[in-house]
């Protein structure tokens, strides 16, 4: 009895006790602040966490000292007075606990955002492997941003930390973003720091926030109600649906048969396969179909190479991909059409005299097959390299009945899922400015796309806080099949649409109408894309005295069956990217709206006549109007192509799209 009064007494006590002092939390920072972080020059420095309610918290930076206290909810924030571009530094954070960050930078900091072509990773770009040899530059910080929808905008994001540019950090970064801070900081000489912030087929609107969308009438309503969404329970009941959709992947697979993988098993006879091009998207073959379709290839080794260890490139596949060498497993990787393959080969899987190669590759929607470049596609046995580029054979597995479904929730269910969740933690750290490339998965809405791109800009502006930052972004690149006869075109009403954007102050556009490629909507040469956002960046942001635009429509004066239409950005004139001077990319049409191909030709330094014997009385001047516009081929003199344009207020096939 007396030994339970003790034991209550002293329980008594020790709950006392906890409650009077209760447990210390330890100082905590957003995933933002790291080794090797960068801050923004010129601009106040905001440092902030989350502590124990109360609790003193100092920062050490610069040689000066700066302290606050905690409040009631744990949150804290010091801001630091500007600093010029410079460094490395180092900062300690001391609390409860003690955090030391090295190897800071201060310089200009630019986010990267938007869909797969900003996705798109240097190692899958244009001589991608070259590219990221050399991408050694320990003063361009790079932070990726770990992929997260979320109901309501978040304090911190999932993952992310800052690192140097080195080729282990760059090959899975965007090539677009590297590219574009790779010219930055050898035209400034000063820090770059990128924050890649993006995801692959997503829509603008789940890019915007609640308030960014507020009276907007097809998502204003609907992005109230988002914080009311239960996002696990949502995924969970897609994931239901998306397994037994997927399954008719394996049990359909005329390859598999109970299980087994029987188009890889020794003495199987490949005599029905199908001769393939690879690298290619089996588009081009197959035409449009998503399912499964299986690879093989047959390379002779010498006893040599088949002694080596070695590893097999084969670039990023689309979709997914199980990957055998000799009926033997060496890789496999489920639903990342850009990530590059890259498997190692273990010991005894080669063998002197003919080997092997097949797979098998899942697509679920859009364009399938290997779709990387030449020199992705090759294997590597110790120093030598072996290129598998060129005949393949193949055979379809399986195609599917149906479309995948529209059942799986993810970061296009819903507006404002991605701000709150990739964009929103990041608006208390000052930035210089946002690349952006983005457009494709709202080209079938395009009229809408010039509010929404606008509402965007405007929306993120106004949530960083430090004012009409820049803002450059890329006009969609020419893509599907060139056209026969002019024709309406999404692809030109959505790009229509993102020049409209230039309205906005701070605000420049690079056109890749020139460098896409028909069957590819993710064309490998990114380099381009980003010299052509620095030169933006050069004039708007830091005030250089170039030419950073082609040609950009001006005015139409119309006489008689002739139309004259004047340039802007013409820097030292117009030029014709054309052996024999012939200007192409140019229709005309009368009062019947009926297009027709014109002829056209440079009459002056910022001019060009446009006219055709089968229109006499012309109304309407279009230039690159179609998805595809591989003619266009009027230039400045710099070099930049002339932007797609239309003089008529008609209409398009997208109008009243929502």
């Amino acid at each position: 009895m007396k030994a339970t009064r003790i034991f209550r007494n002293g329980l008594a006590v020790l709950l006392f006790l906890l409650f009077q002092c209760p447990l210390r939390a330890d100082v905590t920072l957003p995933h933002l602040f790291s080794d090797n972080m960068m801050f923004q020059r010129n601009q106040e420095i905001h440092v902030w966490g989350w502590a124990d309610k109360k609790e003193s918290i100092q920062i050490s930076f610069n040689g000066q000292t700066y302290k606050t206290k905690a409040g009631k909810s744990g949150s804290w924030k010091i801001e630091i007075p500007p600093v010029k571009a410079g460094g490395p530094y180092e900062m300690t954070i001391s609390g409860n606990n003690t955090i030391k960050l090295s190897n800071i930078l201060v310089g200009d900091i630019w986010v990267c955002s938007g869909q797969s072509n900003m996705v798109w990773y240097v190692q899958n770009s244009l001589n991608g492997v070259e590219e990221v040899e050399n991408a050694r530059y320990p003063e361009i910080r790079l932070f990726n941003v770990g992929n997260k929808i979320a109901e309501v905008p978040q304090e911190d994001i999932t993952a992310g930390v800052w690192e140097e540019c080195k080729p282990e950090s760059v090959a899975q970064f965007s090539a677009v973003g590297y590219f574009f801070g790779r010219f930055l900081h050898k035209e400034l000489e000063v820090p770059i720091g990128l924050i890649g912030s993006n995801w692959g087929g997503t829509v603008v609107e789940t890019w915007i926030s609640k308030e960014g969308l507020e009276n907007e009438s097809s998502f204003g309503e609907l992005a109230g109600s988002v914080k009311n969404i239960d996002i696990d329970e949502e995924m969970r009941k897609g994931s239901a649906k998306r397994k037994i959709w997927l399954d008719e992947f394996y049990t359909k697979d005329e390859g598999i048969n109970n299980g087994n993988y029987i188009w890889i098993t020794e003495g199987y006879r490949y005599e029905d396969w199908k001769s393939i091009i690879l690298p290619g998207l089996w588009e081009r073959t197959l035409g449009e179909m998503d399912g499964v379709v299986w690879f093989r290839k047959t390379i002779e080794l010498t006893e040599k190479q088949a002694g080596h260890e070695g590893f097999i490139s084969l670039g990023p596949i689309d979709d997914s991909d199980i990957t055998w060498i000799n009926g033997k497993k060496v890789g496999e990787t489920y639903n990342m059409y850009d990530k590059s393959r890259n498997y190692s080969i273990p010991e005894g899987y080669l063998k002197s005299g003919r080997n092997e190669i097949v797979i098998r590759v899942e697509d679920y929607r859009g364009d399938g097959g290997l779709c990387g470049t030449n020199d992705q596609l090759f294997l590597q046995l110790g120093e030598g390299k072996i290129t598998l580029a060129g005949e393949w054979r193949y055979k379809i597995g399986m195609k599917t009945e149906t479309p995948r479904p529209g059942w799986e929730f993810g970061p296009n269910s819903l507006p404002t899922l991605l701000f709150n969740g990739m964009i929103a933690p990041l608006i208390r750290f000052p930035i210089k400015g946002v690349i952006w490339y983005q457009g494709e998965s709202n080209a079938g809405r395009a009229y809408q796309y010039r509010d929404l791109f606008k509402r965007l800009i405007t929306d993120w502006r106004q949530k960083w806080e430090i004012g009409d930052f820049p803002f450059l972004f890329v006009q969609l690149a020419n893509f599907m099949k060139p056209v026969d006869f002019p024709a309406e075109s999404a692809w030109a009403e959505l790009r229509e649409a993102q020049d409209m954007a230039l309205f906005l102050p701070n605000t420049g556009m690079a056109s890749a109408i020139d460098i896409g490629e028909a069957d590819d909507i993710h064309p490998g040469n990114k380099q381009e894309v980003g010299r052509r956002l620095i030169l933006a960046a050069l004039k708007i942001t830091y005030g250089k005295n170039i030419i950073y635009s082609g040609p950009s429509y001006e005015k139409m004066e119309i006489k008689g069956e002739k139309v004259f239409i004047s340039f802007t950005h013409v820097g030292e004139g117009l030029e014709v990217d054309d052996k024999y001077g012939y200007l192409k990319g140019f229709t005309i049409a009368g009062k019947d709206k009926k297009f027709h191909w014109a002829k056209a030709e440079v009459i002056d330094k910022n001019r060009v006549k446009v006219y055709s014997p089968e229109v006499a009385e012309p109304v309407a001047v279009r230039y690159a109007w179609a998805n595809n516009p591989d003619q266009a081929n009027l230039y400045n003199k710099t070099g930049l192509p002339a932007n797609p344009f239309r003089t008529d207020q008609w209409k398009g096939i997208t109008f009243g799209k929502e």
